[in-house]
């Protein structure tokens, strides 16, 4: 009964967990699942904007061709607001970077409403780019602050929310894209303008909370602001163990300012942190999760499921992940992050390996296209329950306040370029390799799995310093002296 009346008194870090989910990560999971339902009715007003303007029909090639940038453009804006992840936030603060990112969004939202009426499709272009500028700046920034204002034994569980809302927000935007919904050809404006609401609503909210309780101490120099912070987040008056944690990290920064992307790519003291940033945690794409939702459909076609019932196992499919990612919230501070992720990976590219053998059998037997579906849905359980919890919750963990922001920059770009490059060229891969596509994501999985559980030292419950020194036995391994000499101490001096 204490520790859950323990764990009850951080309530309003809970509601700013909601908050900052709201418009933050969970605009990214409603953006890659409600741009599906209204592809017809898009790809008919492009049609019948050209047919005004020129008098002749759209070619069938441009029209795909407009669809796809209108679909991919999102990564690009996305890579965009990433990279202001690493100033913003900075110069500005955490909060107010996010009230900026939510007049985007709600800029965007407008151009999606009204671009029917103004007869532009251009409007729709520009306003999944801003979306996507939303997304990349949004996320980023999420983890950034609840990071920041979260006690390290609910760290873990705090910043998995983010996962927690892409899911949601993937999940909400199935649902409302189904015909009997918003999937219409007079509702499709409104649809793609839906990400306004929460927008508005982390705008009103967010200004009844502190700032960054680390961002005001350690970037800021805050010491009072930070102690009130944290005395309304936590409710608790015993701050000591937690500042004094703040002040070791400040110390350790010798009053150095915050770390450039150059920094970050060349100093030897977060070599490692990097490579575990970028590799299991940010090119997490490139497990083929987006693409097996993309391969779903011609599964669930193969085995008799009607075409228009697709939709409704696509539902099943965000329903699975985001109850994968509920439990993983409940498990990351109690298995930790390495296994969870580590050991996902392996379990992902095994049952991807499986998958492709099915495949490439489907036809011996009328059971085992039905075999295929439950693979996929066992694929999307495990990417739940391991890696896509975990790549938002451990980058949080591995990066000193003067680095963090500058980290989320490279984490973005590898994220969203990545993404881009799945999502122009898979179609491309499906056609020439087939089934055996999935083999380029197995490797990655076994991969990514060896590389987490081999050198990633865990990260839960240990303090930012802490955690330094673990990665320092990694970057240093080889020359123990360096730890003192080197030129960066940030990392290093305790």
């Amino acid at each position: 009964m204490e520790g859950a009346s323990k764990k009850l008194q951080y309530w309003r870090l809970y509601v700013l967990s909601l908050v900052l989910g709201i418009g933050g990560s969970f605009q990214y999971g409603i953006q890659v699942s409600v741009i599906a339902s209204p592809e017809e009715h898009v790809h008919s007003f492009v049609n019948y904007t050209w047919m005004l303007r020129y008098q002749v029909p759209v070619e069938e090639s441009a029209n795909k061709l407009i669809w796809s940038f209108i679909v991919a453009v999102l990564s690009l804006g996305a890579w965009t607001g990433a990279i202001h992840s690493g100033s913003l936030p900075v110069t500005y603060g955490r909060k107010k970077a996010l009230m900026f990112n939510n007049v985007v969004a709600m800029v965007a939202a407008v151009l999606m409403l009204f671009s029917r009426m103004a007869k532009s499709f251009e409007m729709i272009l520009l306003g999944r780019f801003l979306y996507g500028y939303n997304v990349g700046l949004g996320l980023s920034v999420h983890l950034m602050y609840l990071g920041e204002s979260s006690p390290k034994k609910l760290r873990g569980f705090l910043t998995l929310t983010g996962s927690i809302f892409i899911g949601f927000g993937k999940v909400m935007g199935q649902i409302i894209g189904i015909k009997e919904m918003m999937g219409t050809e007079d509702m499709w404006p409104y649809l793609l303008a839906v990400s306004g609401i929460p927008a508005i609503l982390q705008f009103v909210m967010l200004p009844f909370f502190p700032e960054a309780p680390r961002y005001l101490y350690i970037d800021k120099g805050d010491t009072e602001g930070c102690r009130r912070a944290l005395e309304w987040l936590w409710q608790e008056d015993d701050l000591k163990l937690e500042l004094d944690d703040m002040q070791k990290e400040r110390d350790s920064s010798q009053g150095e300012k915050a770390k450039t992307v150059k920094d970050v790519l060349s100093s030897r003291c977060v070599r490692w942190q990097l490579l575990t940033l970028t590799v299991p945690c940010a090119g997490i794409q490139f497990c083929g999760i987006n693409a097996l939702y993309f391969y779903a459909f011609d599964i669930f076609r193969e085995s008799g499921v009607p075409k228009d019932q697709g939709h409704y196992l696509a539902v099943g499919l965000g329903a699975t992940e985001l109850i994968a990612v509920t439990l993983c919230s409940f498990l990351i501070d109690r298995a930790g992050r390495k296994k969870l992720m580590g050991y996902g990976y392996l379990l992902m590219g095994i049952t991807m390996s499986l998958l492709t053998v099915m495949l490439s059998i489907k036809d011996l037997s009328p059971w085992i296209p039905y075999v295929n579906i439950a693979l996929i849905f066992c694929v999307i359980l495990i990417y739940g329950l391991g890696p896509s919890g975990v790549s938002m919750a451990l980058p949080a963990d591995l990066f000193l306040q003067a680095w963090r922001p500058s980290a989320y920059v490279i984490s973005g770009t590898v994220n969203w370029l990545s993404m881009f490059v799945v999502g122009m060229l898979f179609g491309y891969i499906v056609d020439g390799l087939g089934q055996f596509c999935f083999l380029i994501f197995v490797a990655y999985s076994i991969f990514s799995a060896g590389f987490m559980i081999y050198f990633v030292p865990e990260t839960k419950g240990k303090t930012m310093v802490g955690i330094m020194e673990e990665f320092n036995k990694l970057n240093y391994k080889n020359s123990i002296s360096d730890v003192e000499t080197d030129d960066i101490p940030l990392a290093t001096k305790l």
